[in-house]
């Protein structure tokens, strides 16, 4: 039986630059394919490499040395990651955060969800399945934020569309105080 492979975009090293975890190391493994097309998504789905789980890990020890956080982003990590990548991170001493869109289940056991909820390439609402997480995190465009004030997350952020609505995020956030800034610092840093 021929092992699985992912599809992985680029693995690499650097400061996380949004939400809760700001400006915590992490070595990120950006997975290539996605259920959705956002304008403003930051990956090329065109590019990337067919990885298998001990290839990831070789790289994710390369690029990181003694750094023990992993974040999965995407594309959509959830239609890539299974349990035998979450089981065998963890047993190698690694701490998997993920940033997910929320349509897809999530294999159990992963240390740290971000639910960043977005749009259809047409507009319409994704349907998120998700009924958790640790951080909600939008990226807002002035789209209605009410059902969100109830999820169940320890934090809620939002951030604003490739820095070009700011002024209209802070004033949202400073007329509904539940929900924080988050910035893409590692832009402002001009870091990856």
């Amino acid at each position: 039986m021929a092992e699985k492979v992912y599809k992985v975009n680029e693995i690499f090293y650097s400061l996380q630059g949004e939400g809760r975890w700001t400006g915590t190391p992490m070595v990120f493994v950006r997975f290539s394919v996605c259920n959705l097309r956002c304008e403003f998504c930051d990956t090329d789905f065109a590019s990337y490499e067919s990885l298998t789980l001990d290839e990831i890990l070789w790289s994710v020890r390369k690029e990181g040395g003694e750094c023990r956080r992993i974040c999965l982003t995407g594309g959509e990590p959830s239609l890539q990651v299974d349990d035998s990548l979450v089981k065998r991170f963890h047993s190698e001493g690694y701490l998997l955060h993920i940033e997910t869109n929320g349509t897809r289940t999530l294999p159990a056991g992963i240390d740290w969800v971000t639910l960043s909820p977005k749009v259809w390439w047409n507009g319409g609402e994704a349907k998120v399945i998700l009924t958790r997480a640790d951080e909600v995190k939008i990226v807002y465009t002035g789209q209605d934020l009410s059902g969100w004030e109830h999820f169940p997350a320890g934090e809620h952020f939002l951030q604003p569309c490739s820095g070009e609505n700011t002024c209209e995020v802070v004033d949202y956030i400073l007329a509904h105080p539940l929900w924080r800034l988050s910035l893409q610092t590692h832009k402002l840093l001009d870091i990856r």
